[in-house]
């Protein structure tokens, strides 16, 4: 019998003297994951999700300000080019934040797989205070550039970034309740409207803050001086406030215990795992501290039947040269992918919107500024948090295929209306428009490519294949950028631009379409357990755990009991 702990009460159960009494290792995992999957919905499920949220309220406000801060940098060291930045250093800041996301998704999704969740969790936060930091006070030299310089320091932000992705998705999974793990993960992806918001209310008072000054000038290109130096000011404090949030959160990622799940299926620590849990529902932080000599003598009686081959590439790649594998990966990484050109692509058009709504320009740099953080106010408002909050009341109900299905197709139908009609749309039709894209987006695919992935996929390979998934999203926002982007120009004579607008247009209807083949590759994973979804892979003959198994018959979470040896995959 293991040695019982202190603590629990009626808010916090204490998880672990229940099981300690259960002597076979085996029958104390598939307790414990009951336990988590039909735990009521309490406060430790509110802050796992808070602290999961601070680290994308923190992503998407670092991401949305690029287009702030690409403005204010042009104003204050590009005079010789009308107070704006060239259009390929633009792009080249820009697209910096996502190449480094695509390698901090991919790199910190395969390493959370190999070492652990906890050794990873706060890691991708502690680089992204240090490039954030980085990036408001660096400055010019006579031998530096400092769109370079930028450029450096946002890659790294961006792999901060990337990590976060994989990180927050599978931990919140993995600790969640199976009724409302959808809710919980949808919850943690819905604080990125949040951020955006607050990017641009952190915008609104700094240009009220400094009004005086900005009202000198009537253009980007005369603003000199006090002018300049305000905008200098302005955008290194609104870079570095994204350090607030993410500072807040660090210290509960650093001492968050390690995921049960990963214990008992990857590092095989039952004992171990068993104390973390309850570590984790009673409130306490850190990991558990079970008997020493007992788990050692659990190890021993658990390492054959238990035994699963150790993370690494080729045992990936032999997982998912299965077909019935690979195509559900291939499923969640292109539904990524073709949602994220649209995405990120429909930022290219909120120019227009916001002149439909009377925020597209003004008389002075106050006015200008001042109307761009309003007017991204008003359109994150009006669309896209509504649609991220939707989508987390109905999660768990309607579903998540279902939801990602709809999404695709409606996308692609107010696509195909924006571009074939786009010079027959009135300015507040092109408003209309973009609130229900964004509704649509965030009420459908937006979300539910980052949630599927953090739960179908086993436990050994969940990281990595969110990690992938994740990372083809943002190859995506890069096609959108750097190719698609440049289209919308295709034929501009002064006086006309924009000229090609409609056709990108209708390129995104494209892929919104192909999106919904993509989306009937993926599971349902609605209320069912993870347990219950690795059932559903082909594992070559050896279970997830590494046995054959049985159903629980006992109403449990139907979790797997290993009863034999098998031999490593």
């Amino acid at each position: 019998m293991a040695k019982k702990t202190a603590g629990g009460n009626a808010a916090f159960h204490n998880f672990h003297n229940d099981f300690a009494h259960i002597e076979d290792p085996n029958e104390r995992r598939r307790l414990a994951l009951a336990e988590i999957d039909k735990a009521p919905f309490g406060w430790y499920h509110v802050r796992a999700c808070l602290v999961a949220g601070t680290g994308f309220f923190t992503d998407s406000y670092d991401i949305f300000c690029v287009s702030l801060l690409t403005i204010m940098l042009g104003i204050v060291y590009k005079h010789d080019n009308k107070g704006a930045l060239t259009t390929p250093q633009d792009t080249a800041i820009k697209v910096a934040t996502s190449a480094g996301t695509v390698l901090g998704q991919v790199g910190f999704g395969a390493l959370a797989d190999i070492v652990g969740r906890k050794k990873m969790y706060g890691l991708e936060l502690i680089l992204i205070i240090v490039a954030t930091l980085a990036q408001a006070l660096t400055g010019p030299g006579p031998g530096t550039s400092i769109v370079g310089l930028i450029i450096f320091w946002r890659v790294l932000m961006g792999i901060g970034i990337g990590g976060d992705y994989p990180l927050s998705s599978i931990i919140t999974s993995e600790f969640a309740t199976t009724k409302w793990r959808g809710a919980m993960m949808g919850a943690v992806f819905a604080m990125q409207g949040f951020g955006q918001l607050g990017g641009a209310l952190i915008m609104l008072i700094l240009v009220a803050g400094f009004k005086g000054s900005l009202q000198t000038a009537k253009g980007y290109d005369t603003c000199t001086g006090v002018c300049a130096l305000a905008v200098d000011k302005m955008w290194r404090a609104l870079i570095g406030m994204g350090v607030v949030p993410a500072t807040i959160a660090l210290y509960y990622r650093l001492t968050i215990p390690e995921t049960p799940r990963y214990t008992f299926d990857v590092a095989r620590d039952v004992e171990k795992a068993n104390a973390d849990v309850n570590k984790y529902i009673s409130g306490a932080h850190g990991e558990g501290h079970p008997d020493e000599i007992q788990q050692v003598n659990a190890r021993r009686a658990s390492a054959a039947a238990l035994q699963v081959p150790v993370a690494s590439w080729s045992d990936f790649f032999s997982f998912y040269g299965k077909l019935a594998n690979g195509k559900i990966l291939f499923g969640t990484a292109m539904s990524w992918l073709l949602l994220d050109v649209a995405f990120y692509g429909l930022g290219l058009n909120s120019s227009t919107v916001l002149t439909a709504i009377g925020y597209g320009g003004g008389p002075t740099v106050y006015r200008k500024l001042f109307n761009i953080a309003a007017g991204n106010c008003i359109l994150v408002c009006a669309g896209a948090i509504p649609g991220y909050w939707l989508a987390v009341a109905t999660l768990d109900t309607v579903g998540r295929k279902p939801l990602q299905l709809i999404g695709f197709v409606l996308l692609t139908i107010l696509f195909i209306i924006w571009g074939f009609a786009y010079h027959h749309i009135p300015p507040k039709g092109m408003l209309g428009l973009y609130v229900l894209v964004q509704l649509f987006f965030n009420w459908g695919p937006n979300m539910t490519t980052f949630i599927v992935p953090g739960e179908c996929f086993p436990t050994r390979y969940r990281s990595t294949s969110h990690g992938i998934s994740a990372g083809s999203g943002k190859i995506g926002s890069i096609i959108a950028q750097a190719a698609i982007a440049p289209l919308r120009v295709r034929g501009d004579t002064k006086g006309h631009t924009n000229t090609w607008l409609n056709h990108v247009m209708q390129i995104y209807s494209l892929f919104m379409f192909l999106g919904i083949f993509t989306t009937l590759l993926i599971p349902e994973t609605k209320r069912r357990t993870l347990e219950d979804l690795a059932q559903d892979w082909d594992m070559g003959g050896e279970h997830i755990t590494g046995a054959p198994t049985t159903k629980a018959t006992d109403g449990g979470s139907d979790e797997h009991v290993p009863e034999k040896t098998v031999q490593e995959a």
